[in-house]
Order: structure tokens, then C-alpha cells, then sequence
């Protein structure tokens, strides 16, 4: 592994200044867990510098945990008012995941109902510049099975932040997947084959997206709104993740007109079925994700990362993205991460696209 030390100052630029653009006068909402207090400190500093207003909210480590534990019913289905108010304030926002131990215990459906309660937060937020990047934590590396100084050094290099100039980097991402979409593009049906897995969906007419560290950092993907009905085969998604802080592995749906008419997983199948009830749009695909960032090879059992590898595919359950003519809308919107590398092929109209992870 790379001798690289994560740098918060390197990450703070990439974000502020690439990321979401900040700008004098705006409103920027920085939120994280206090593990990520030296990171944040840079992002106020430069926020400040910028002549932006940076509005830091913080929570401790399981803060949302003993929510999901403690809150009587009529509080886990409010959507706090000063909260979405404070959204609806903003112009841009930056959330930082602190990867840290799953809660034990914890009930399935009451994250799903929580979730569903915030639905309104997040599509305030949505419709405002935002990113969501990670802080490296000591569980962050436990998870990824690396030593800290081994994650940290991951980290930097899935967002070039030990390259002299990260924009740059990131603007020949843009580039290579410029060139992915051309062809996609020109595509009426997608089918996924591999381990356990044959599916077909259907993109035509749908735009896809080049994903290039605005939105996610890191990033490396490019993603479309499958055809709503069109889902039709069985899936085995087999890199694990943690989703609620629960873990979930090996999770098999199976798809007819779109709808998943059946799931399982090997481990936290509750958790996917809670999912699942979320609302009347859980069952149905948000999005089609294919990975191209070959600068990220290992599983850390993060969605944010494990979604961008090249060589992956992923589905999004719920929530769809607008720009991408997707129409199903829910409270839920979870990637689940399919690995190609080892056998599995896209076919684009019976073309094959890509081949054991390596693009056609």
C-alpha cells in the first residue's frame, strides 16, 4: 500500500473548490459526526476564506443509532420542521460519512420509517448543490481490513489527493466516461450476466450520467434511471456493505415487470425486507450504476467506494434520479453492488460492453 498520509487540508480544497463551487455570499451546511472534526475544521476555515457562511452541524459517533433505539413512534415518523426549514435555507451541502461500528439491536423497520420521515429533507437537499464524501476512521479501516495508515492512504487515492493536481485527475475521469456514454447512449436494453445472475432492463430513451467527484467524492460511475417496469431476471449482489449500520451479504432479488417479486440474502435478509416496505416506491429501481474509477480495487464495505469500482455494477433500490428521465420516486434509495470481474459480463442489444470487469 501507498505511503500517501491523508491530508484534510488537500480534501477540504477538493471539496469546497471543485466539489460544490462555493461562492461569497452562500449558505454552505457542513454535516458529519465529531470523528471528522479535523476535516471539518479545515472546511470552516476555507468556507470562511471563500466568503462563504458555513453552518457546521455535528452529532457523536451513535448518535443516530439511539435515535433509532430510543424515540417514541410519533417523533421516528415527524420530519423535523426546523431541520427541512434550515435545508430549504442553504444553497449548497457537504456530508461526511465516519464509517464506525453497526449498531446492535437495532430494529429494521424503524430506520426504514426514519427514513421515510426525512424524505422531504432529502429532496430539499437534493435539489441544491450537494456532495457526499467520507472521513478515513479507525472502524473505516477495521471494516476495510487495513490498517489506519493503509485506509487513510486508500482514501487519497481514490480521490487523487496524493496526485500534485486532484481537479485535473478528475477531469480525465470525465473524459473516459464521456466516451462510455456515447455508446450507452445508443443502447435500447441492458442485460447483466454473471454468478447467480441474469437480468434485462430496459434504458431506452433515458440520459445517463457522467459522475465525475461533483456529487459523490470519490466518485468514478455513470448512471441512468432504467425504464421503470422493465426489470425482469434474478440478480446475486456479492460484495457485503453495511447499509443502517447493519451488515448485509449476498443479497438475491428477483425482478418481474420491474417489481422485486422476491429477496433474500445470506446475511440481514430483515434488513432488506424492511427496506423493501419502505413506501410503494422501495421495489422498484432508482438506477443503473456502472463503475469505472480503476483506481479503487478493494471491497471496504462501503457503498460510497465499493460502487465505483471498475469492473462493478450496481442497482439502486427506490429513489431515482430526475435528470436521468427516471420517474419512481421513494424514500429509499440504496445501491446494491454487483462484482463482474471475475466472470460476469453488460451486454448492450446483445453486444457485449464488458467482459470480466474490462470494457469492450
Amino acid at each position: 500500500m501507498s505511503d500517501t498520509t491523508y491530508d484534510p487540508q488537500a480534501h477540504a480544497r477538493l471539496l469546497v473548490d471543485y466539489c460544490i463551487a462555493a461562492q461569497p455570499g452562500e449558505r454552505v451546511l457542513v454535516q458529519t459526526t465529531t470523528l471528522a472534526l479535523p476535516l471539518v475544521e479545515e472546511l470552516h476555515k476555507l468556507l470562511l476564506q471563500r466568503g462563504a457562511t458555513p453552518l457546521i452541524r455535528l452529532e457523536y459517533p451513535t448518535q443516530l443509532d439511539d435515535f433509532y433505539r430510543l424515540a417514541p413512534d410519533a417523533l421516528l415518523d415527524t420530519t423535523e420542521a426546523l431541520l427541512l426549514s434550515e435545508v430549504e435555507s442553504i444553497d449548497a451541502s457537504i456530508r461526511l460519512l465516519t464509517p464506525s461500528a453497526p449498531g446492535e439491536g437495532l430494529d429494521a423497520q424503524r430506520v426504514a420509517r426514519h427514513r421515510k420521515a426525512l424524505n422531504p429533507v432529502a429532496r430539499a437537499r437534493a435539489q441544491r448543490r450537494w456532495n457526499l464524501s467520507l472521513y478515513p476512521t479507525a472502524y473505516g479501516a477495521e471494516a476495510a481490513r487495513m490498517s489506519l495508515a493503509d485506509y487513510e492512504a486508500f482514501v487519497s487515492s481514490a480521490m487523487f489527493l496524493d496526485t500534485p493536481d486532484p481537479v485535473a485527475k478528475w477531469g480525465e475521469i470525465r473524459e473516459l466516461q464521456a466516451h462510455l456514454i456515447e455508446k450507452l447512449s445508443r443502447a435500447s436494453e441492458v442485460r447483466i450476466v454473471g454468478d447467480e445472475t441474469d437480468l434485462t432492463l430496459s434504458i431506452q430513451g433515458r440520459g445517463w450520467v457522467n459522475s465525475d467527484g461533483k456529487r459523490n467524492m470519490p466518485s468514478g460511475e455513470v448512471f441512468t434511471g432504467p425504464i421503470e417496469t422493465s426489470a425482469n431476471g434474478q440478480i446475486l449482489f456479492d460484495l457485503p456493505s453495511l447499509y443502517g449500520g447493519a451488515a448485509v451479504r449476498n443479497v438475491r432479488l428477483t425482478f418481474k415487470d420491474g417489481q422485486v417479486v422476491d429477496a433474500r440474502a445470506d446475511e440481514g435478509e430483515d434488513v432488506v425486507l424492511a427496506a423493501l416496505e419502505t413506501d410503494g416506491g422501495a421495489k422498484w429501481l432508482g438506477e443503473l450504476g456502472i463503475g469505472s474509477n480503476a483506481g479503487i480495487q478493494i471491497p471496504s464495505q462501503n457503498i460510497l467506494f465499493d460502487e465505483k469500482i471498475g469492473g462493478t455494477v450496481h442497482l439502486a433500490l427506490g429513489n431515482s434520479y430526475p435528470e436521468t428521465g427516471g420517474t419512481n420516486v421513494s424514500a429509499l434509495h440504496w445501491d446494491l453492488i454487483k462484482d463482474l470481474r471475475q466472470g460476469g459480463q453488460i451486454l448492450l442489444d446483445g453486444e457485449v460492453f464488458q467482459d470480466t470487469g474490462r470494457f469492450v
